[in-house]
Formats: structure tokens, C-alpha cells, sequence
């Protein structure tokens, strides 16, 4: 099927977290949780996507969006060949020299691609993890970009694994239609949070039914310790307790940093280094094990990831649905995880991720891995009510999204409020 795209919108829009600290880590002690929001609209149905950033330079991404007009506005957009209409876009002769695949001209693609899929997905009727499982094996193959991955992974490769996953597809999209997918919290570790904030929300973790908390660390090691033993304290012994340095430390810093915060069992240490320094992992990776090591969500594309696979350099995938060019560069990258065995446990929080991965999450239990072992989706308690499709937790798992689309779209009056500059969130400000 094919829908006339009559236009690209692209909206700023940001929400003023700074103001109580929700999101600060070490890198990022004052964020403000934006959206480069995009809108393809059509005659019926209207597409939404967005990528994420956290204030300032939200508006380059915006700009990106509108760049990409003249290949989408007045173009059919075939809801049956999605992988097309994101290649056309990546490999565009132009904007790709921007890149090419990274920063914002992709990012901007991701909004854009996610957009497509959440329209699909409201003209299909279904929503886009359900969307994605029905697929068949060689479908799921053509989504994906195959340039720089067939010395990893090929097309007949990645067919075999989705051939082999096939046969429990139906008993699998039950299970998790019943119990939903397994999810672990950031809430109780910003870095802004005080002891007592930290300690309650940690014992209000478990209370709700999650397994694994997360804490922000990397500014001062003496603190670090404090919080991770007021949090062991709270969860007891049998609740895992990651932490999360968002890229703040050398090689041989991590190492010494991850050794100190030994004592207090962390079950992994996320972005460790720099999320372009591939070996620099892999030597983080052999010298702190058993901890492990998690990186991801600010891989620029599907060959960082394929490199951090090939060089044994993480136990633990972290993707994000909008920082590579949206859901078909993740279908990818989901191929690849599943060819080397490794995990993935999706980066959310932020505004929206958590609506949006979940589908990305659901889909590969259901038709790529057939596994939820080890894994968990982060989740973050904050803004979901700016969406028309937020997200249900309960008793630690996402409950699938039975809406059709992929949850992206935000309610008009949040998208009014909180435009930046003019918006009411920020003329109060």
C-alpha cells in the first residue's frame, strides 16, 4: 500500500527536567529532556517520531528533519517496502556527507523512519512490535541496511537465525501479551538525588516488583561508594544493581573505578569510556569481569556495533531506538546482537524512548532472540503523560501495547506547552 506524504512537520520541543535534577548524571548534571519532533502527514493517517536530546542543540536536530523534505514531501511512501524508504534517506548523496550514518543528520533520520513505522502500524491496524513479529523471515531481512555488515553477518546468515526462531513465534507473542517483558529501573539514580531520595525510591523499586535498579556514577568515588552501599542497603542482596558512567572515564580509570565499587556486587558497568572507543572496552571488558559491561546507546550506527560484537568488547547491548536512523538500522543491529549470542537490554528514559522501545524490545523476543534470559528494558518514571499511548508497567514488565502505531505520538496540548521557546512550560520559566 502506498500513501502520499503531503508533508514533513518538525517541532522543538523540550521539557524543563533541569528544574528538579531528574536525568543528571556525571556528563549531563543539567538536562533538559527535548524531542526533535517529526509529523508525515498524509491524506488519512499522520505518522510520528521523534529522536531525543536533552536541551541545547535540539534545534540542529530539528533543522536536520526539514532537510530531508525535498526526499519525502509529495513522494509515495509504500507501507510495504519501509526498508527502501529508510536506505533512500541514509544513503542520500548529500545529507549522508553530513555523516555519514552519525550526529544529527541520522538522528533526524531516525525521527523520520520511526515516523513511517508508526504510520504503517496505524493503517495496518496493529502496533509496531506486533507489526514487525508478523512479518516473515525474508521481510525482516529486507528491512535492513546489509552495507559494512556481511563480514559479520549476511542476509542468508540473518534468514537461517529468523527461520530458526520461527516456530515458537505464536507461543512466545502469547506469553508476552500475558506477562509482559521484563523491565529494570533508573529511577531511585540520578546523580542529583539525595542520599534519602535515592534510599526510598530504591526500596520503592523493589516494592513494585523490579529485579534490577541502576545508579548514576562517575563524578566523585567517595560518593559513589556511599550511594551504592546506602542502595545495597535498601535492595538487600538478591536485587541487581547496575551502574551507569555515560562515558565519563579513561581506560585504566574504569578500571580502578569499577574494582572500588566491587564490594557492592554491580551487576554492570555502563558506557564506561568513550562510545567510539571500541578496544578501549574490550580491555575494560577482560579487567573487570565478572562485572559486565554495557554499552550502546550512543552508538552511532550498526558498524560500531557490529565492531563492539567482533571485538568481544560488551556482555550487554544496550540500543536505542533513536540514535541510529530508527527502526530499521535496529532491526539490524538486533540481527547481529543475536548472531553473537550477546543480550540486549534497550536504553529508555529520557521523553518517549521508553514508548517507543518497548516495540523494538517485544519484537525481538518474539521473532529474533525468542528469549527475554538476561534481559531487561530500562525504564524511567517520568513524562509519560505526554503521550496518547504511554507506557504500562506493572509488577516490574512492560505490558505490550495493544494500540496500533509505535506509542510516538504526543498529546497536542504537550506538544503546544512545551515548543520551545514559546511554549507555556518555557514562558513561565
Amino acid at each position: 500500500m502506498k500513501l502520499r506524504i503531503l508533508a514533513l512537520e518538525a517541532h522543538d520541543v523540550r521539557f524543563p527536567t533541569s528544574r528538579d535534577l531528574a536525568g543528571s548524571d556525571a556528563m549531563n548534571p543539567d538536562p533538559d529532556y527535548s524531542a526533535a519532533y517529526a509529523v508525515l502527514r498524509t491524506e488519512g493517517a499522520g505518522g510520528h517520531g521523534f529522536c531525543f536530546t536533552i536541551g541545547r542543540g535540539n534545534e540542529v536536530c530539528v533543522a536536520a528533519i526539514r532537510a530531508y523534505a525535498p526526499l519525502v514531501e509529495g513522494r509515495d511512501l509504500d507501507l510495504d517496502d519501509l526498508g527502501e524508504f529508510a536506505r533512500r534517506l541514509v544513503h542520500d548523496s548529500q545529507l549522508r556527507w553530513l555523516g555519514p550514518e552519525k550526529g544529527a543528520v541520522h538522528m533526524a533520520a531516525a525521527a523520520i523512519v520511526n515516523a513511517a513505522f508508526d504510520l504503517a502500524g496505524k493503517v495496518a491496524g496493529k502496533p509496531v512490535w506486533k507489526l514487525l513479529a508478523d512479518l516473515s523471515p525474508a521481510q525482516i531481512v529486507d528491512l535492513a541496511d546489509w552495507r559494512y555488515l556481511t563480514d559479520a553477518l549476511t542476509p542468508s546468515d540473518a534468514l537461517a537465525l529468523l527461520e530458526e526462531a520461527r516456530p515458537g513465534r505464536a507461543a512466545r507473542e502469547a506469553r508476552l501479551v500475558e506477562r509482559g517483558y521484563p523491565a529494570y529501573t533508573t529511577a531511585p539514580g540520578w546523580l542529583g538525588y539525595t542520599d534519602d531520595k535515592l534510599a526510598r525510591l530504591a526500596r520503592e523499586a523493589v516494592a513494585d516488583g523490579f529485579t534490577q535498579i541502576k545508579l548514576k556514577v562517575g563524578a566523585d568515588l567517595a560518593a559513589d561508594l556511599r550511594r551504592m552501599r546506602l542502595a545495597r542497603e535498601a535492595v538487600g542482596p538478591g536485587v541487581r544493581i547496575a551502574v551507569d558512567a555515560n562515558q565519563r572515564w579513561d581506560v585504566a580509570e574504569a578500571i580502578e573505578w569499577v574494582a572500588a565499587l566491587g564490594p557492592y556486587d554491580p551487576y554492570w558497568i555502563e558506557e564506561p569510556t568513550s562510545p567510539d572507543d571500541v578496544l578501549g572496552h574490550a580491555a575494560i571488558r577482560r579487567a573487570v569481569a565478572p562485572v559486565k559491561v554495557a554499552t550502546g546507546e550512543h552508538a552511532a550506527n550498526r558498524v560500531i556495533v557490529k565492531q563492539l560484537l567482533q571485538a568481544g568488547a560488551v556482555d550487554v547491548l544496550q540500543l536505542d531506538a533513536c540514535r541510529v536512523a530508527g527502526v530499521t538500522e535496529n532491526v539490524a543491529i538486533l540481527l547481529l546482537a543475536a548472531r553473537f549470542g550477546v543480550p540486549v537490554c534497550p536504553h529508555a528514559g529520557g521523553v518517549g524512548l521508553c514508548e517507543v522501545v518497548q516495540h523494538l524490545a517485544m519484537f525481538d523476543y518474539v521473532a529474533v532472540s525468542g528469549t527475554t534470559e538476561d534481559r531487561v528494558l530500562e525504564y524511567v518514571d517520568h513524562l509519560h503523560e505526554h503521550f496518547a499511548d504511554p507506557v504500562r508497567v506493572s509488577g516490574g514488565h512492560y505490558a505490550a501495547p495493544s494500540l496500533p502505531g509505535m506509542s510516538a505520538e504526543m498529546r497536542p496540548r504537550s506538544l503546544a506547552d512545551h515548543t520551545y521557546p514559546g511554549g507555556s512550560a518555557w514562558r513561565s520559566a
